[in-house]
């Protein structure tokens, strides 16, 4: 496994999962940086307040994780996935993932 697999995960048809699996779009940035632009209808949880935050996730719906380059959003799937979440999925930068909304 390469080093973008390890830090992206495997290929993902992100059209498939958003739009037909109904995954839900969390935005790890902090709050400015996500008010200066992000994917319509994600959420924003900052990477810092995500372990306390889960209880607005459900483990039973996908979860796409994104941020500015993909780094913050790797360390949020690890996170959700100690946390027992299982269908989680590192969306990386929100700009490159908004091409497929």
């Amino acid at each position: 496994m390469g080093f973008f697999s390890k830090l992206f995960g495997p290929k993902v048809d992100w059209a498939d999962l958003i739009k037909n699996q109904n995954a839900k779009i969390v935005d790890v940035r902090t709050p400015a940086e996500y008010k200066s632009g992000h994917i319509k209808g994600s959420v924003n949880i900052p990477l810092n307040t995500l372990p306390s935050s889960t209880k607005k996730l459900k483990n039973t719906e996908p979860i796409v994780l994104c941020c500015a380059s993909g780094m913050r959003s790797s360390q949020a799937v690890s996170m959700l996935k100690a946390q027992g979440f299982t269908n989680v999925y590192n969306g990386g930068g929100w700009h490159s993932l908004n091409r497929h909304v």
